[in-house]
């Protein structure tokens, strides 16, 4: 996993903190006016976001969560409302600056905000993990060892999204390999569960899919 994983995981933040902050933080704060193709990614995003959510407890006092890719905050912010000790990690210092100043003063002391790898060791032990939308950069062989990884450092569930494996997807995922590799922004690759399952185990299943105009995701389990 070693290099294609770090090369990726550089280039992510490469572009995030270089290219696309402003952007994000206009499209995940929810009365900034955007077009109507990201709106529709909000939207789908906001969705996702409460699936995931779905798959935790209601109450999560006691708990410890990795919110692992927290971008500007959504999720983590979510988690340490319900009471959990939260580890709000990703690899942009730029959007964790955002979520840090986002973040409700009476939350704060719920939240330990980190910029840095989600897979490392350091971060400890915890009870979930959640990952929206922060490993849909990577191969299968990847996920399967960023899986294995937290897997073993995770008690209970790590919930997680991906790019399904759909015609639009895959056409997309064409089409942005014809340009040259320093012009574009990393590029989503969709996967088959089957395919997934086969590095990261049969605990790994399907939980929900959400289709909003330009935004397609797919909500994965993994039970360590």
């Amino acid at each position: 996993m070693a290099n294609d994983y770090a090369a990726i995981r550089d280039r992510v933040e490469h572009y995030f903190d270089r290219t696309a902050t402003r952007a994000w933080e206009r499209l995940t704060q929810s009365d900034a006016k955007v077009s109507k193709v990201r709106q529709t990614v909000r939207e789908g995003r906001d969705r996702m976001r409460a699936i995931m959510l779905s798959r935790l407890p209601e109450d999560l006092n006691g708990c410890r969560v990795l919110d692992a890719g927290c971008g500007t905050g959504l999720m983590t912010a979510e988690l340490a409302k319900r009471g959990a000790e939260v580890v709000a990690v990703d690899i942009s210092p730029q959007l964790i600056s955002v979520a840090q100043d986002r973040l409700d003063p009476a939350l704060r002391e719920k939240v330990t905000f980190m910029a840095g790898d989600m897979t490392d060791p350091a971060l400890g032990q915890f009870d979930y993990v959640v990952a929206m939308d922060s490993l849909i950069y990577y191969r299968a062989p990847d996920i399967g060892a960023i899986l294995t990884n937290l897997g073993a450092r995770t008690q209970s569930a790590i919930v997680f999204t991906v790019a399904p494996k759909t015609p639009f997807l895959m056409a997309f995922w064409g089409v942005g390999k014809l340009f040259p590799r320093s012009n574009r922004s990393p590029v989503m690759i969709p996967h088959a569960l089957d395919k997934l399952q086969r590095h990261a185990g049969d605990s790994l299943m399907k939980i929900d899919r959400v289709v909003k105009g330009f935004y397609i995701s797919e909500c994965l389990e993994y039970r360590p």
